[in-house]
């Protein structure tokens, strides 16, 4: 055996027992209990805002349609061709009360006059003679004296043919009259026209529709309301009940790129629900809708509107955030020790930017409104700075 072989027995197991005691040492060190111990979570800092009592007015949101509060077809009544058109008589024209918007060519009405006084002439003087001839008849029959005289004998028959003829003269020459009046066509209301249907020269039979036309004095529109929320409302439902003051309400819309508002006030409800969808229609009225106030837009017919209803006013309710509630409809707290904290509320509404809660909270509590990654109820969290 050489030197290298005798080194070479010497060595290797000296660099056996070397790499033995490192790894029981590493073992060692390493042991589990020996491991870091891991970080704390960071406490979540939250925004808080104390819960208030509160008297709330519960206004009540609804849209419909501008409608006037009359439309109606003008019709005429008697034939005849058209010889006079008023200027308003145009589409959109506007006219007042009782204003000539039509004529019709009278000749022929006032000629039937004419025929009609001469019937009452004929009449009156059929009614002079039969009077007389009874007078004469009644006269003759005492001078004979030979009893009870007869009807007809007295000429009491006749004498009341003519004057059956003279009232029925006179009634022909009321009609006649009435048909003249009605060649002119008059607006029964002041308003506005929707269309016209006829011209100058255009023969029309009676019955024709003339144009159509509707009242601007005020103008109504239907709101659908929900049966849950007419709680909310002061309404006079029932016809023997107390009286109650129709609330009032205000509509909006855009115009001309301009968002308007309009004031009116709700007149009454409709007799039935809507069978479709058990909404309860409620009926508000603007007046003089066309006019400008404080140089807003007229309330057009047909103008799609939002409206809000004024409510009755509550005591004792909470307004939140929605973001305040949970996915379960939960309230989040802070607890004196700066835990987390859900609870279970009665909600009244939830309306598109709060909450209102009816019960289940307390004056002073702190409620947290922002947003947490995990909530988990008993975590402990940190209310910002400057917060309750």
């Amino acid at each position: 055996m050489n030197d290298k072989s005798r080194w070479l027995q010497i060595l290797l197991p000296a660099a056996v027992l070397s790499a033995a005691v490192g790894a029981a040492w590493a073992m060692i060190a390493l042991r589990p209990g020996s491991l870091p111990a891991p970080a704390e979570p960071p406490v979540p800092r939250v925004e808080v805002v104390a819960a208030r009592p509160q008297t709330l007015k519960l206004n009540v949101q609804s849209q419909g349609v501008v409608a006037p509060r009359e439309a109606i077809d003008l019709i005429a009544q008697v034939a005849g061709k058209v010889d006079r058109i008023h200027p308003a008589l145009v589409s959109g024209g506007f006219f007042k009360a009782d204003e000539v918007l039509a004529s019709i060519d009278p000749r022929d009405y006032d000629y039937a006059i004419v025929a009609t006084q001469a019937k009452i002439a004929e009449a009156k003087r059929v009614l002079i003679n039969e009077r007389a001839q009874a007078e004469q008849a009644l006269s003759e029959w005492q001078a004979l004296g030979q009893g009870e005289a007869s009807d007809l004998a007295l000429r009491k028959p006749q004498l009341a043919e003519a004057e059956a003829k003279l009232q029925a003269a006179e009634a022909d020459l009321a009609k006649a009259k009435l048909d003249r009046s009605r060649c002119e066509i008059r607006a029964p209301f002041s308003g506005r026209v929707l269309n016209k249907q006829i011209g100058r020269g255009q023969f029309l039979p009676a019955g024709a529709t003339i144009a159509r036309i509707y009242a601007n004095d005020i103008a109504e529109i239907r709101l659908p309301v929900g049966i849950n929320e007419l709680a909310f409302l002061d309404l006079p439902l029932s016809p023997s009940g107390p009286a109650a003051h129709w609330p009032a309400v205000t509509l909006s819309a855009e115009v001309a790129g301009k968002p308007q508002t309009w004031q009116g006030r709700i007149v009454r409800s409709e007799a039935e629900l809507d069978s479709s969808s058990g909404q309860l229609f409620l009926v508000a009225q603007v007046e003089q809708p066309d006019t400008s106030r404080d140089g807003g837009a007229p309330l057009l017919s047909g103008l799609f509107v939002q409206a809000e209803i004024e409510g009755v006013a509550r005591a004792g309710l909470y307004a939140l955030p929605r973001n305040a509630l949970n996915n379960l409809q939960q309230v989040k707290l802070v607890d004196a020790d700066r835990r987390l904290v859900f609870r279970d509320v009665e909600i009244l509404r939830s309306e598109p930017d709060r909450v209102v809660v009816k019960s289940g909270l307390q004056a002073g509590e702190r409620i947290v409104v922002s947003d947490l990654p995990l909530p988990v109820a008993g975590m402990r969290v940190e209310v910002a700075p400057n917060q309750p």
